[in-house]
């Protein structure tokens, strides 16, 4: 009974092989797991994968960022059981929301009327995630084809490299490209294990070199993470002392008003496609048919940031740094999830370490960040190509060129004077609409762009 139920919520590993290394072109299965010490390692490589994401965009919507890396945890924990292990994911506080965060504030909403505008939009995924799994994934593919979730997939990695251009590189660039070369390196050069965790060996490589740089040629004059000029140490340690051992986030709860709630209602189409675009990257991974969890996926996603925002934290999503992770390792034992989720309520609680992760230079970010994100970009490509979209038929090209262009360059779509979109949410529907409109006008190609 015991095991059955292990089972049935994913909570059970078995050893790969002799639960050292993998052998070449060999990958481990999320019911699968390598010796628990390699597998914590894989879990700290995970926390430094969402750690800088989960932390920076609470802080750009104004909320508390110790609760979301604490809430990130418990709701990945969530997300693992309700998708029964079978769908390898970290869930991490969304970027989707940070532009209709700042449309709320700027109206003069405060912290409880934006988690209440976004608790509404959370019950909204979660029934949406339950339609689905009651009517089938069908519902997804008819809305999102091949051609056209590869074209999502696509936006999500790519949609981050201005993050990397704007914020992170231009800290550091010579950190940056050190700390990229080393995870290049590592990843091809190193055998075994230690292939694996090449981003992890990048971060702690940039991490002591930034730091030995400070020593050697003083503090850098260079953008901090809001793009402000200053001279600063590329490490700086002085709040670590400050910081307590212990110490509980900042809870509060939520207020409801009607216009907020109307702002954010058009991110849901977004975190739809994201969401099935999360799954199909992890089924062109694993080798795994997920159809039968992308409903619960959906669900789960809602459902934990029902939880996250209804006590004042941030909405929550799966993350496209660890899909990049896992394409990098190929590792995907919801194993090191767990290790992930304690070690990330582990910090959640304690703000000392919280301020020591956080202390992460930018360069060094930028160099591990230029990485994954163009390798989760490259995996909408393995879509198209191993599904064979055809490009020659228009039905595929106009909707997904116009789309990727938009969503990659930050196109913006002003629909009020206090409400626009952009980013993955107007790429999403620029693709998603663009494409079902024209198989409707151009019925002959129907059977072609259907694949």
């Amino acid at each position: 009974m015991r095991q059955g139920l292990g089972a049935k919520l994913g909570i059970g590993w078995r050893l790969h092989g002799d639960g050292s290394t993998p052998r070449p072109g060999e990958a481990v299965a999320p019911d699968e797991r390598l010796s628990w010490g390699r597998t914590i390692g894989l879990g700290a490589q995970h926390v430094v994968a969402m750690f800088g994401a989960t932390f920076v965009f609470p802080v750009l919507m104004g909320l508390d960022p110790n609760l979301a890396i604490m809430i990130s945890g418990v709701a990945t924990i969530l997300f693992l059981l309700i998708v029964q292990g079978k769908i390898p994911s970290y869930l991490g506080s969304s970027a989707s929301f940070v532009g209709v965060v700042t449309v709320i504030r700027a109206g003069g909403g405060d912290s409880s009327t934006v988690t209440g505008a976004l608790l509404v939009l959370a019950l909204v995924l979660s029934a949406v995630g339950l339609l689905i799994h009651f009517v089938g994934a069908q519902l997804v593919h008819r809305m999102l084809p091949p051609a056209v979730s590869g074209a999502v997939v696509m936006l999500i990695g790519f949609n981050l490299a201005p993050v990397v251009a704007s914020t992170y590189w231009p800290q550091d660039q010579w950190i940056a490209l050190l700390t990229m070369l080393v995870v290049l390196g590592c990843s091809t050069l190193l055998r075994g294990f230690w292939s694996r965790i090449a981003v992890f060996i990048g971060l702690v490589f940039g991490y002591v070199l930034s730091w030995l740089f400070d020593l050697g040629f003083g503090p850098i004059t260079a953008p901090n993470a809001s793009g402000e000029v200053s001279t600063h140490p590329r490490v700086d340690l002085s709040a670590v002392a400050d910081a307590p051992w212990f110490g509980l986030p900042t809870l509060h709860g939520p207020t409801f008003d009607l216009a907020a709630v109307i702002v954010v209602l058009p991110v849901v189409i977004a975190l739809i496609a994201e969401n099935a675009g999360h799954v199909k990257a992890v089924e062109e991974m694993t080798g795994a048919k997920l159809d039968g969890s992308m409903g619960r996926a959906i669900f789960a996603d809602g459902f934990a940031s029902t939880l996250s925002t209804a006590v004042g934290g941030p909405p929550t999503t799966t993350y496209a740094e660890n899909i990049g992770v896992m394409a990098a390792t190929r590792v995907y034992s919801t194993a090191a999830y767990w290790v992930a989720a304690f070690v990330a309520i582990l910090f959640g609680l304690c703000p000392k370490f919280g301020v020591v992760i956080a202390a992460t230079p930018g360069g060094v970010l930028g160099g591990i960040t230029v990485v994954l994100y163009g390798m989760i970009g490259l995996l909408g490509a393995k879509i198209w190509v191993e599904n064979k979209v055809d490009f020659g038929n228009p039905v595929n090209l106009l909707p997904l060129a116009a789309g990727l262009v938009m969503g990659i360059g930050g196109v913006s779509l002003k629909i009020t004077p206090q409400f626009s979109l952009n980013g993955i949410a107007l790429g999403t529907i620029v693709t998603l609409v663009g494409y079902h409109v024209l198989r409707l006008l151009v019925p002959k190609q129907h059977d072609q762009s259907a694949v």
